[in-house]
C-alpha cells in the first residue's frame, strides 16, 4: 500500500485569512490522522505566509505518524528541521516569493550542495527525499548525492490526465523504475486528486507514499475530510 501524507498548508492559509485560531491547525492534524491518513505535511515558507515556523515546532509535539517537512534548505530552514528532526524533510528548490512548487531540482548542477544538505541530515538521522522531475539524469545524479528518496513532481501528468491523456503516466513509470533500481524510495506529489490518484497509483511501481494537499481540502468542502481521506486509501491499496 502507498502511504497518504496530508499537506496542511491550506488549513494554516485559511486561519491566517482571519485571525485567531480558527480551525486550529493542530487539532485538524490529529483529526487527519485520526481519519486514517498515515502522514502529516508541511511546507514553511520564508514569510510564513500559512504555515508558521511555531507550527512545525507545535505539530512536532502532537504528529504521531509520518511528520514530513518539505523546503528549500535555506539557513532559516535547516536551522528549523534540524531542530525539529521530523520523519522526513523534503528538499523543494522553491523561490521564497513562490505560490507553489514549479519545478524539480537540477542535481547535477546542485550536487554538491544537495550532498553536504543531505549529509546534514543524516547526521541528524532525518530522512530525506529530493523534489524532482522524471529526468534519468537528474534520479541518477540524486543517487549518487545519497538521498533516501526521489519526490516525483507530477503537475504535468495531472494537466495531460484532465485533457484525457494516459500516455502522460510513462514517464513517470519509468522514472519510478529507474529510482528503485537505483535504490531510492519514491513519493510524489503536486496535483493529484481523486480523479487521477488511482490510475496513477496503479502505474508507478514501489510507490512509498503520496503528498496531497490542495486538491484534497478542496475536495473535503463537498465531502469531508474523513470520507476523502478514506476514498484516497481505498484508492491507494
Amino acid at each position: 500500500m502507498t502511504n497518504l501524507s496530508v499537506n496542511i498548508n491550506k488549513i494554516a492559509t485559511l486561519r491566517n485569512s482571519r485571525g485567531g485560531n480558527i480551525p486550529n491547525l493542530l487539532n485538524v492534524a490529529q483529526d487527519i490522522e485520526r481519519f486514517g491518513a498515515q502522514g502529516i505535511t508541511i511546507h514553511p515558507r520564508p514569510d510564513e505566509r500559512h504555515i508558521r515556523y511555531q507550527d512545525a515546532r507545535d505539530l512536532k509535539n502532537i504528529v504521531t505518524t509520518e511528520f514530513n517537512i518539505e523546503g528549500n534548505p535555506v539557513k532559516s530552514f535547516m536551522d528549523l528541521v534540524l531542530e525539529i528532526k521530523p520523519t522526513q524533510v523534503t528538499l523543494v528548490p522553491d523561490a521564497d516569493d513562490a505560490i507553489t512548487s514549479t519545478a524539480g531540482w537540477n542535481t547535477i548542477k546542485h550536487h554538491s550542495f544537495l550532498k553536504e544538505v543531505i549529509q546534514e541530515l543524516h547526521q541528524n538521522r532525518i530522512r530525506t527525499s529530493i523534489f524532482i522531475d522524471t529526468n534519468a539524469s537528474f534520479i541518477e545524479a540524486a543517487a549518487k548525492i545519497g538521498t533516501d528518496r526521489v519526490e516525483l513532481y507530477t503537475e504535468h501528468f495531472a494537466a495531460e490526465f484532465e485533457k484525457g491523456n494516459k500516455e502522460a503516466v510513462k514517464p513517470y513509470t519509468e522514472a519510478a523504475i529507474l529510482a528503485h533500481k537505483l535504490g531510492l524510495g519514491i513519493n510524489a506529489g503536486h496535483d493529484l486528486n481523486l480523479k487521477n490518484i488511482e490510475f496513477f497509483k496503479q502505474n508507478i511501481p514501489n510507490l512509498d507514499e503520496v503528498s496531497i494537499g490542495h486538491a484534497l481540502i478542496a475536495e473535503s468542502l463537498y465531502l469531508g475530510f474523513e470520507n476523502v481521506i478514506n476514498m484516497y486509501i481505498y484508492r491507494l491499496q
